[in-house]
């Protein structure tokens, strides 16, 4: 895949996979929809995945919002489901983005590297398909 996105991840991540590419895009989302700052002006707390393979969601999100642990600006926190809350630190506003149902049911299928690359490429071809959002 020739998207430079998924090549800087691939670059910080060490590999192509369907959470780096849902992190990716749920940070790139939130920032569009809460029209928050790169950087400085977002705040990410993430529930449901401090283990691998759902903590490479945390790879992907720091990459595309620069919300980082070194800043402060990104927490974990353990939880049953997969579920990211941001919020514009200029405004406050925030918004909740989880994972539609159907795509926790393909990445449960998802066995072997192989399956786990061609999700990953899907995933990112469908742009943000994969979330339910809602403002909070």
């Amino acid at each position: 895949m020739s998207s430079p996105v998924l090549r800087e991840g691939i670059k910080f991540h060490g590999h192509l996979g369907p959470y780096l590419v849902l992190g990716l895009l749920a940070g790139r989302l939130a920032l569009k929809r809460l029209r928050a700052k790169k950087y400085f002006g977002i705040e990410i707390k993430v529930w449901g995945a401090t283990k691998k393979p759902k903590s490479c969601l945390i790879d992907g999100l720091q990459l595309s919002t620069g919300a980082t642990y070194g800043k402060g600006n990104i927490q974990k926190f353990a939880g049953p489901i997969v579920s990211i809350e941001a919020r514009n630190c200029e405004n406050n506003k925030k918004v909740i983005i989880k994972l539609k149902d159907i795509i926790t049911e393909e990445l449960k299928v998802s066995a072997t590297h192989k399956d786990s690359e061609i999700l990953a490429k899907k995933l990112y071809r469908e742009k943000y398909g994969a979330f339910r959002i809602r403002y909070i």
